[in-house]
């Protein structure tokens, strides 16, 4: 959709669908950084350098996209206090969703990755997301198959209820202490 190392045009929004932000392949590999659903902005670290976009922007589903044009989103950041303090809010809500990741990929199971993927942190605007399996394991970095356990699992402990091509998240905070928990022992589950 949005291809890595071209000059950026601007900062993005997403009007309709769900996208997903992601390294360029390396022998085939990428790695997922985020998911960007309908009302998020995305690419402010890119439009604030005037640089060329160092990820892929690939759609998981129809989507379509609105551009903030460059010169007018540095015209803002010149002239505006309010567009800055949004632009300041967006920058912290993308260094805790790096800071998250990095925790999670060294120090996290599979099912507190997904929660993860599911929380406040990830999906500000809405807690029923239209998510398939596939789309959530792409999110993720894992198989469908470690989705499906993953949202069994979350299911069972009451911190979301699943219906097809739908997770909605039953308790926040509940889902949140259990991302920060400590990873369960084999045999023994977390409380």
């Amino acid at each position: 959709m949005l291809q890595a190392n071209v000059p950026v045009a601007g900062w993005y929004a997403v009007l309709a669908g769900l996208i997903k932000i992601q390294t360029v392949p390396v022998k085939g590999r990428s790695s997922t950084f985020l998911g960007v659903a309908r009302g998020d902005w995305f690419g402010e670290g890119s439009a604030l350098k005037a640089e060329r976009r160092q990820y892929e922007v690939i759609a998981l589903r129809d989507t379509e996209l609105l551009c903030l044009p460059l010169a007018e989103f540095n015209q803002l950041r010149a002239t505006s206090i309010a567009f800055n303090q949004v632009l300041v809010k967006q920058l912290n809500l993308r260094l805790s969703q790096a800071m998250a990741l990095i925790e999670a990929s060294r120090l996290r199971t599979p099912e507190q990755r997904v929660a993860l993927s599911l929380s406040r942190l990830f999906w500000n605007r809405t807690r029923k997301l239209s998510l398939s399996q596939d789309e959530l394991a792409n999110l993720v970095g894992v198989s469908r198959q470690t989705a499906n356990r993953a949202l069994k699992s979350l299911a069972q402990r009451g911190l979301v209820t699943l219906e097809f091509g739908r997770v909605d998240i039953a308790d926040d905070d509940a889902l949140t202490r259990f991302i920060f928990s400590a990873p369960e022992t084999p045999g023994r589950p977390n409380p």
